[in-house]
C-alpha cells in the first residue's frame, strides 16, 4: 500500500470497516430494490447522488441489476475487482457487494469503478464506493489514498516484509504467516496494543510475530534511545530478552517522560531482561545500531506506514487497536486461508 503523508504520528486511525478501502466509501445510498422483479431499477452510475437516499434497511440489501452499458472499460475486469474486494472484505461474512460499473475516463488507461456495498444483517445502510484504477493495474486512487490493487493486492508488501522485516520475533521461524508490528516504545496506543499482541502469540502459534521498531522521535523524544537499547538487547540476549525488555519498558512507559526517568526505566528493563545496562549503553553508541534503526524506519516508509501501532499480516495493514480483538483474529484467520497457510 502506498499513501502520501504529511507527518508521522502516534494514533489509532479511525476506520469505518477495518480496511483502508472502507475509509473512501462515498456516503451515497444505494437505490431501494425494485418493488417487483418486473421493474427495472435505474442504473447506479447514471443516477444523481441526491436521488440515492434510502431509509435504513432492516434486511440484506437487494442491489439493482447492473446495466451492461456501465461497463465500458476493458480493464480492470469484474473478476479482478471482485478478487480485490474479497481480499479486503472477505473476512466479514456479513459484507456483501456488487460491482456496478467499470467506466472509461478521459484519461487513457484510467478506469472508474463503482461498487455497491451492503450488510446482510441490514444494520448498516448500503453505500456506493467509487475508485479509479490506474494504468499499471497495480494501484487505485480512492478519496485521498493510493492503494495496492489486483487479485492479490498484499503480495508485494508481503514479499518486502519477508525480505526486510528483521526485528526480534516470537513464534515460528517460518514466514508463511508473518505478522509484523511497527511500534514506538513511548506511544500510549502501542502500550495498549500489547495485550492483543500477546493474545495473537497464544492464538497463532504457527505465526511468526515480529516487533519492528518505529521510533517517532519528533513527538516521543525518548523513543529513539529506547529503540536503540532494544536493538542491543536483541543483539546481546536474543528475542527472548528483547520481549522481556519490551514488556518492562511498556509497563514503565510513564518513566520515559523525562531523560532521567528514561534512564532509570530503560536500565531497569535491561536488568529484567538479564543484561548489563552498561554493556547495552555502550552497544547503542555503535554505528550499526543507528543503521538498524534507520533500516526499520525506511522499511515503514517504503510500505507507506505512518502510524503506530500498525500491524501487517502477510502484507495486509491493520491499525491495531482500532478493531476489536475478535475482528483482528478473524482477519488473521482469513488472511492465512487466503494465502494457503494451514493453521493446524
Amino acid at each position: 500500500m502506498i499513501r502520501p503523508y504529511a507527518r508521522l504520528f502516534c494514533a489509532v486511525a479511525p476506520i469505518v470497516l477495518f480496511a483502508p478501502v472502507f475509509q473512501a466509501a462515498a456516503q451515497q445510498h444505494v437505490p431501494p430494490a425494485p418493488a417487483s422483479s418486473g421493474q427495472q431499477a435505474p442504473a447506479g452510475p447514471a443516477t444523481p447522488a441526491a436521488t440515492l437516499a434510502a431509509p435504513a434497511p432492516t434486511a440484506a440489501p437487494m442491489f439493482p441489476k447492473p446495466n451492461p452499458a456501465n461497463f465500458t472499460a476493458a480493464v480492470p475486469t469484474k473478476e479482478t475487482v471482485d478478487a480485490f474486494l474479497n481480499a479486503n472484505w472477505g473476512y466479514d461474512e456479513n459484507r456483501v457487494w456488487q460491482v456496478e460499473a467499470i467506466l472509461k475516463t478521459p484519461i487513457d488507461g484510467v478506469s472508474k469503478v463503482i461498487v455497491y456495498i451492503g450488510d446482510k444483517t441490514g444494520q448498516q445502510k448500503p453505500a456506493a464506493f467509487a475508485f479509479f484504477a490506474m494504468p499499471d493495474g497495480k494501484h487505485i486512487i480512492a478519496a485521498n489514498n493510493i492503494m495496492s490493487f489486483g487479485d492479490h493486492p498484499f503480495a508485494d508488501a508481503r514479499a518486502t516484509l519477508q525480505q526486510r522485516a528483521d526485528g526480534p520475533y516470537r513464534g515460528s521461524a517460518s514466514k508463511d504467516l508473518e505478522i509484523v508490528e511497527f511500534a514506538d516504545f513511548q506511544c500510549p496506543h502501542c502500550k495498549a496494543a500489547q495485550a492483543d499482541m500477546d493474545q495473537l502469540v497464544t492464538d497463532f502459534p504457527k505465526a511468526r510475530i515480529v516487533f519492528q521498531i518505529f521510533p517517532i522521535a519528533a513527538i516521543h523524544p525518548q523513543s529513539l534511545r529506547a529503540a536503540e537499547y532494544g536493538v542491543c538487547v536483541n543483539k546481546l540476549g536474543g528475542s527472548a530478552a528483547f520481549f522481556q525488555y519490551a514488556a518492562s519498558v511498556f509497563n514503565g512507559q510513564d518513566g520515559l517522560a523525562t531523560p532521567d526517568g528514561a534512564t532509570l526505566t530503560l536500565n531497569s528493563a535491561i536488568v529484567k531482561a538479564g543484561l548489563d545496562p552498561a554493556k547495552v549503553s555502550a552497544c547503542s553508541a555503535g554505528p550499526d545500531v543507528k543503521a538498524t534503526v534507520d533500516q526499520s524506519l525506511k522499511l515503514a516508509s517504503d510500505l507507506g506506514i505512518n502510524e503506530v501501532p500498525t500491524l501487517v499480516i502477510n502484507g495486509r495493514e491493520i491499525p491495531i487497536g482500532a478493531v476489536p480483538y475478535s475482528v483482528l483474529k478473524k482477519i488473521v484467520d482469513f488472511q492465512a486461508k487466503l494465502d494457503g497457510v494451514p493453521l493446524q
